[in-house]
């Protein structure tokens, strides 16, 4: 039995994990530089609570690496911060990267063939893995290793930017398997690729 690969983010409802030079501020679900709602940022802590193994592209690591493993520290740090900083550092992680040199929280750098090593790892006896970025992902959706795919779609068009989806050789049937709606309109979605 082969461990599931999910590719689960945040995305606007016209397909993009990230605006134009990579504005992130509509992710929340509240408006402009918002921040998600309570009960969406529990979500998200639970699932990296659960998460065996996250893979992260540069971009997002450079992204997460650089807020999460002090977060918990800041002055004003709610409980749910905390508690995610926590799971974060805590979460064993690979970076997928060629540039990046140094990695650190509980994280493995790999500079060589991402799909090589995606599918190794999928090969293991061990609990369900995240992945995220969307040059990463895309390598993966190319590949047809992405058991899982989970949109938390937040009803803003922001009109182009990083598309949270690639361009593909081939159709990939999904099975819809949970809706859930959260504060502010935002829908998961969650969808099981049929093989």
């Amino acid at each position: 039995m082969m461990r599931k690969l999910t590719f689960g983010m945040n995305v606007t409802l016209d397909g993009y994990i990230a605006a134009p030079g990579d504005d992130l501020g509509w992710s929340g679900g509240e408006g402009p530089d918002s921040s998600p709602s309570d009960e969406l940022f529990q979500w998200w802590s639970d699932r990296v609570g659960a998460t065996g193994l996250a893979l992260y592209g540069r971009k997002l690591w450079e992204a997460m690496s650089s807020h999460w493993p002090t977060a918990d520290q800041q002055p004003g740090a709610t409980k749910a911060e905390i508690e995610y900083a926590r799971r974060w550092r805590d979460m064993p992680k690979v970076v997928f990267s060629s540039t990046t040199s140094t990695v650190d929280w509980n994280t493995r750098l790999v500079t060589g063939d991402a799909v090589t090593e995606i599918t190794r790892l999928k090969a293991a006896d061990a609990g369900p893995m995240d992945i995220g970025g969307a040059t990463l992902a895309g390598a993966a959706m190319r590949a047809g290793l992405i058991d899982e795919y989970l949109l938390v779609t937040v009803p803003v068009l922001v009109g182009g930017g990083t598309p949270f989806f690639t361009a593909l050789d081939s159709w990939v049937n999904l099975n819809l398997v949970e809706t859930r709606t959260f504060p502010g309109g935002v829908v998961l979605t969650r969808y099981e690729t049929r093989r």
